[in-house]
């Protein structure tokens, strides 16, 4: 369970593939049974029975959910789950001023993609979702830090907020980056300024790592920013799940 500032996702693994996946909002205001109610439906929905788990990881960016998330897990599950930190097994050297600052969700996606791509060298690991972040890892395992940017959906959001005359869009791909009407334009300086700013802090990303990188990119908008780079080697849109099921299997006794 990836517990982030807009959604939470969660996915059921049954030892070979992933059986479900859902999504649902990050409302910090829902109680315990709201979600144990909600996330029975949805594995009502998908089939799954919900006795049939036997363990939980969460990881989480949003500290007031992680209780009520827990308690949700205690009552509806019968299991104490593991929550993922700093301080865990994670197979990395984190080379970072204060380790217990780096987001849950940067170390699970570093994770998954050391075990995924860590033959293919230096790595920079790059998710789109509230905010976007930036990750680089060397080849045996070393977390260098990176950079976290504003996400697109919340700089779209406050564009709308900030600006009367410019309306609430739908991000879809432009044909163009010049657009003769205020919608696609706006789409314009989106999607083509957030992948400008993906390709800029790639190339700089590179140039500190002594020029070589293989780029994964996550998120919602992943596939998306990707298609418009040339930069971008793979998308992995189940990276963070990967990466709780790789800590999972490596901090859990079995």
């Amino acid at each position: 369970m990836d517990i982030g500032n807009t959604n939470i996702v969660v996915g059921v693994h049954d030892g070979k593939e992933w059986i479900a996946h859902w999504r649902l909002s990050s409302s910090r205001s829902r109680t315990s049974d709201e979600f144990g109610i909600i996330l029975g439906s949805m594995f009502q929905a998908g089939g799954v029975d919900m006795k049939a788990v036997k363990d939980i990881i969460v990881s989480t960016v949003v500290p007031p959910l992680l209780v009520p998330l827990c308690n949700m897990c205690k009552r509806y599950f019968g299991i104490t789950p593991f929550v993922v930190t700093s301080n865990c097994n994670t197979g990395l050297k984190l080379d970072y001023d204060h380790p217990n600052e780096i987001g849950a969700d940067r170390i699970v996606n570093a994770v998954a993609a050391h075990h995924m791509y860590g033959d293919k060298g230096n790595l920079i690991i790059i998710d789109f979702g509230t905010a976007t972040t930036f990750c680089a890892l060397r080849p045996d395992g070393e977390y260098l830090g990176g950079a976290i940017a504003p996400g697109i959906g919340i700089s779209t959001e406050a564009l709308f907020q900030k600006a009367a005359k410019l309306p609430r869009i739908e991000l879809i791909k432009p044909k163009m980056a010049i657009c003769h009407d205020t919608i696609h334009a706006m789409r314009s300086g989106v999607i083509f300024g957030f992948v400008g700013q993906m390709d800029g802090i790639i190339t700089r990303m590179k140039k500190e790592l002594g020029g070589q990188a293989f780029v994964v990119v996550t998120g919602g908008f992943g596939k998306l920013m990707a298609s418009e780079s040339e930069l971008v080697d793979v998308v992995e849109p189940f990276l963070t799940l990967e990466g709780l099921l790789i800590l999972h299997k490596m901090n859990r006794k079995q």
